[in-house]
């Protein structure tokens, strides 16, 4: 007998079925309609976001519908037929160094999720990218579904016109932390999130379960990612219900994954040795701590990209690099950008060893590149005057 709504036995098979795809959490939050006050509350918040600019060039964030609102603003804006969420969570924290921990000189820094490997029966490690690997696990929940639920569904991994986040926390599967990611007591904030968007409304009594209510905020007056931010790209408070808010535009991980072209001069310093990605603002959360590493399939961490040598990653001609990064959230990046950011780390590490491949770059033909060693070469020269 297929089920007309959430109820409570759904909910539990719910809970079986995430475990077994590899899960570390699961939620579902109810889809209200957009004049609801709570929905225009939160549309209104983050079309505010966007209008101050805090979105940087990342325009999928930006689109709008036909009579001009924002897509992302609410969930049934897009999709009029929505009427429940599942939220899935996985853990991927690794058993390593964290980014803040002292590292050799004349390293990187490569995002933990970025990490991810599978190794094949031959013994092979291959690269693997959290879209796919989240994504084939929410089809099996989505399958499942479908089996009891005549309904509406879509999938969706960071490409759906939805703030997962918003939704993480109505489902009760954590709160929005000062450093803008979903926060679980149990498992810290290494959490990468999946969706299934359904037409399966939420049962009236299930709604006042604990399972589907939103998470409480257990961040208090903690500042400690806000203070270590090197960019100043979070923009909360002591406060303890202070905003929970990011100017994308000046975080780490959007200059060096999401920024074409050449990074702002003032922003290239407070980089630091990131190349992709930026871990610091969950490196130093206390939730973190006793974080559980996570043992999922398809998420293992690929040693040699722990703290890599940044001459190692420089010395990678295009063929290298398809080899390395080939179905990697690297490769999405490019090889181009990913040598921008290391030459942008050459020049913060004050190692003169690189003067020698800066050079090289800046008489190649890519001209950010080029202009990316000048500032780099003229860095580490300032230094050694300096010193």
């Amino acid at each position: 007998m297929q089920s007309a709504m959430w109820i409570p036995e759904l909910r539990r098979w719910l809970d079986e079925c995430a475990r077994e795809a590899g899960f570390d959490a699961v939620g579902v939050a109810e889809v209200r309609a957009p004049d609801d006050p709570a929905v225009a509350q939160e549309s209104a918040r983050y079309t505010g976001w966007v209008e101050a600019g805090r979105a940087g060039e990342m325009e999928y964030l930006t689109r709008r519908d036909e009579s001009g609102r924002l897509v992302r603003s609410a969930l049934r804006v897009a999709m009029p037929w929505a009427r429940s969420v599942v939220v899935c969570a996985l853990n991927y924290n690794a058993d390593a160094p964290r980014s803040i921990d002292a590292a050799p000189l004349g390293t990187g820094w490569i995002a933990r999720y970025a990490w991810s490997g599978r190794t094949l029966e031959d013994g092979t490690n291959v690269a693997t990218d959290y879209h796919d690997e989240l994504l084939g696990r929410l089809r099996r929940i989505e399958a499942g579904l479908l089996a009891r639920a005549g309904i509406e569904t879509r999938c969706y991994v960071d490409t759906g016109p939805l703030v997962e986040r918003s939704l993480a926390v109505q489902a009760g599967v954590g709160w929005v932390g000062k450093n803008t990611c979903v926060l679980n007591q149990q498992l810290g904030s290494w959490l990468l999130l999946g969706v299934i968007v359904t037409s399966l409304p939420v049962e009236e009594r299930v709604t006042s379960m604990a399972a589907l209510l939103p998470a409480r905020d257990r961040c208090g007056t903690c500042t400690r990612c806000i203070d270590a931010c090197p960019t100043g790209a979070l923009l909360g408070t002591k406060q303890v219900a202070g905003p929970r808010e990011m100017d994308a535009s000046r975080c780490i991980a959007y200059l060096n994954i999401e920024k074409k072209g050449a990074i702002d001069g003032s922003l290239r310093g407070p980089m630091g040795r990131q190349v992709f990605g930026c871990d610091i603002c969950q490196d130093v959360c206390p939730w973190n701590r006793k974080a559980p590493i996570g043992d999922a399939d398809g998420m293992q961490a690929r040693r040699e990209l722990i703290n890599p040598a940044l001459d190692w990653l420089a010395a990678m001609d295009a063929k290298e690099f398809k080899r390395r990064f080939k179905g990697s959230p690297l490769e999405r990046t490019g090889r181009k950008r990913l040598l921008r950011n290391v030459a942008i780390a050459m020049g913060n590490s004050g190692e003169q060893r690189f003067l020698a491949q800066l050079d090289e770059w800046r008489a190649g033909e890519d001209a950010v590149l080029a202009e990316a060693a000048e500032w780099a070469r003229a860095r580490i020269l300032a230094r050694r005057t300096a010193g």
